[in-house]
Formats: structure tokens, sequence, C-alpha cells
């Protein structure tokens, strides 16, 4: 077999064999085949596509190419959630406490946050003393005395997407949705839950950014579950509007706890209990509008809260700001952007606002980059409210005096203002989901 012969047969539109397919990439992991073939290759699938039997195929070979979890030595159903990325996206912060809180076992691996998009375990890591590298043991034992643990992804989990991640970055084939679609379920897969609830963002703030590529991704990834034996259930959700109020790292850990208090922004609250409730619904505990009800009562009677504040204790954190937020360190610095105009606020450029945050230091534009977890935006008006010329439209926190111009200048560039008010958009697009499910 010759990698020459697989670039020429993808090139032309032909569908490679689960052979094919395992023989590039374990030769590729192993480094018998050089990245300027595997380059060729996945322009190839840029343009021709790949058939769902090679999706399958690609996402087998990224999750058996290094650890693969086993969690079967934690009882009772495990569920995991995942979300392709966004602005003020801190629903793992709320939805796992609360799916914990209902009997469901979170046992989850997240991602650092890049560029305009935060990630999971720099928000946790805003928490003092929280540890997001625990070994297996001490990971399995605090989701068994917990109900849930999130901790960064494993060093040798899944290299060949490593590989092939970094080669599509710098090569412009990035926008492919069966590589996307591989990518991001061989390492669920190789994560080792049962079910996994995926939140696939569209809009400004999203990768994806039409509903109708998002919609694609989002049944390439379910039908890929599927196929391993998964429950799955994808959400399209609305990221043409930052989620919540919060962007930054304890900024966003606040407001997710204002939610398990029951008194977090609307739409934050209704994404994130709609993820939660379907996670509790793929553990089997009932129909989708039951568990709805039990995710409710979990904000009502305080358990999501308590599972959180249990799960930053037991990964080391100090649980007393999960019960006490006004303990969180504090930005130095802050700045008001008051509008320049009246008027109705018609549409917010999510990915603009995003790399407003980074830019106060609240995110990294390279891996290597450090974070100030005080540093981020409040938000204070969003889309579809009116505006007086002179309100404020946002607060802006930092400890770096002199990133408050060009963060306000990004800030106010994303904004649209008109005279008429806008349309209301679903913050939740469609459910997808390949089983016959009770949803009554």
């Amino acid at each position: 077999m010759r990698m020459v012969d697989l670039i020429m047969k993808k090139r032309e539109g032909k569908a490679l064999t689960k052979e094919e397919i395992a023989f590039l990439v374990q030769g590729y992991v192993k480094g018998e085949i050089p990245d300027y073939q595997v380059s060729a290759f996945l322009m190839a699938v840029c343009f021709q596509g790949m058939t769902e039997e090679e999706t399958f195929a690609l996402t087998h070979e990224i999750t058996i190419s290094g650890d693969v979890v086993d969690l079967s030595p934690i009882e009772g159903v495990k569920v995991d959630k995942h979300s392709t990325g966004g602005v003020g996206d801190k629903t793992t912060l709320i939805a796992a406490p609360l799916a914990a809180a209902c009997g469901v076992k979170i046992a989850k691996m997240s991602g650092r946050g890049l560029g305009h998009t935060g990630g999971t375990v720099d928000k946790l890591e805003a928490i003092p003393g929280m540890k997001m590298n625990l070994n297996r043991e001490d990971f399995f034992q605090a989701v068994r005395d917990t109900g849930l643990a999130v901790i960064g992804q494993s060093g040798n989990l899944t290299p060949a997407d490593k590989k092939l991640y970094a080669l599509r970055d710098v090569t412009a084939t990035v926008e492919s949705i069966p590589l996307i679609a591989s990518s991001i379920m061989g390492k669920k897969l190789a994560a080792g839950s049962d079910g996994i609830v995926l939140d696939v963002k569209t809009g400004s703030g999203a990768f994806m950014k039409t509903k109708e590529d998002a919609k694609d991704l989002a049944l390439e990834m379910v039908k890929i579950g599927e196929n391993a034996g998964k429950r799955m259930v994808a959400l399209i959700t609305n990221m043409d509007v930052p989620l919540g109020n919060a962007i930054g790292n304890s900024l966003e850990v606040i407001e997710a706890v204002q939610v398990l208090q029951g008194n977090g922004p609307e739409d934050l609250t209704f994404v994130a209990t709609e993820l939660a409730a379907n996670m509790v619904y793929l553990a089997g505990k009932g129909t989708l509008e039951a568990c709805r009800k039990q995710v409710k009562e979990a904000i009502d009677n305080g358990t999501g809260l308590e599972r959180l504040a249990a799960m930053v204790s037991a990964q080391g954190g100090q649980a007393e700001v999960i019960r006490n937020t006004a303990l969180f360190v504090k930005a130095p610095l802050e700045k008001n952007i008051l509008a320049r105009e009246s008027g109705y606020l018609i549409s917010m450029d999510t990915e603009q606002i995003g790399r407003a945050s980074c830019i106060l230091g609240a995110g990294r534009e390279k891996k290597e980059d450090s974070i100030d977890y005080s540093a981020g935006i409040l938000i204070h008006k969003k889309t579809g409210q009116a505006v007086k010329e002179g309100e404020v439209l946002a607060t802006l926190y930092t400890s770096k005096e002199e990133t408050f111009t060009e963060a306000e200048y990004c800030y106010l560039k994303a904004l649209v203002f008109s005279e008429e008010k806008p349309q209301e958009s679903p913050l939740i697009y469609e459910r997808i989901a390949l089983e016959k499910d009770d949803k009554s």
C-alpha cells in the first residue's frame, strides 16, 4: 500500500477502505508518512468529502491511536457533554453539576481556550487550588464520591488527532465537516462515557457560522456516536449573541453559580438546563419532560450547587468561593463602555467580543500565553434591547490599563444599532437524535 495511491484515489473522489484509512493514520502517528503527503490527503478531503463509512473509520483510528478510558469501574451510567465552543459558554459548570444531582455520573475531560473562545479548564482553574490533572484513580474516586469530576485532557488521549489538527491548522484544511466530526468524536469516544450530549454552536461567535453547516456537523457526529454504540443527542444552539452576561474566567464561574442559585441570566439558564435535562435523559432517568423537572428541582433545592462545591473540594479547590463568590479575586481596574448613540442593538459580532476579552487578558492567542483569571467583560446591553446614548453597554475588567483602548474599540466595533427593534432568534434551533425517544 502506498500513500501516493491513497492521495490520488481521494483526489478523484473515490472512497477509501477501512484498511487504507488505518494505514494512513497509523503510519502518520508512527512518523512513517510525512506531513506533506497527509497535507495533500487532507486537502483532497476538503474538496471531495468523505462517505459515512470513511468518517466512521477515521474516527475509530483517531479513538484507538492512544489511551482509551475504561469507565466501567465507576458504577452507573456515565454521560459526557461537548460544546463546539463559543463566547460566554460556561454551560459545563452548570449542566454537569445539575445532571450529577439527578444521579448521573459525569467523568469529563475538557480543554483549554484558544483564540476568541474560552475553555472549561481555564474557567475552573480560576478557582484557587483547583487541580485539573488528576491521576486515573483520583479521577475515578472523585466521580464515585461526588458524582462528577472535570479534568484536563490526558497527554496520550488521541495522539492522531493532535497531529492531524496541528497540520489542518496550518494547511487551511480545518473547515471540513468529516474532519471536524472525526476530531471531536474521536476524543469523546476515547473518553469512555455511555452517552454524549453535543452542544453545536452556530452564529457569529461559533466555528459553524450557518445553521445548515451546524446541523450537518451535528448529524454527522450523532451518527458516529450511535455507530460506536453510544446514546447521542445534539442541540443546535445560538451563538450570534454571547451566552449569559459574563465573559472571562472567574466572572463566568460566578455567573454559573448564580444560575445554580436560581438567579442567573435567562438565556444561559435555559440553554444550560436543556443540556442538563438531555444528559439526565440519556442516563435513562425518565422522559425528557420528567428530566427537565428533575433539573429544575436540583436548582430549587440547591443540590446542583452543592454538587459543584463538592467537585471543587474533591479536586483540591477552595469550595468557599463557590458558596461565597465575593471571595474571588477582583480585577484591579475596570472601565465602563458608554453608548455613543441611541436605538436598538440589532446585532453583536460575538467573535469580536470574544477577542476584546482576550485583549484584556482573559484568553490566549497562543497555547503558551498566560491568563489573567480576573479579566473579562460584563455585558449590560444585548441584542434586541433599547439603548440610550450615554448608557453603559458593558464593563471591562483587567490588570493592564493599556489594554482598555483596544478592547473598547474592538467591543464597539462588534455592535450594530438601528431605529427598529430586531426579530428575536431562538436560543436552541433544533434537537437532533437518531433513536426513537420519548420527549413527552
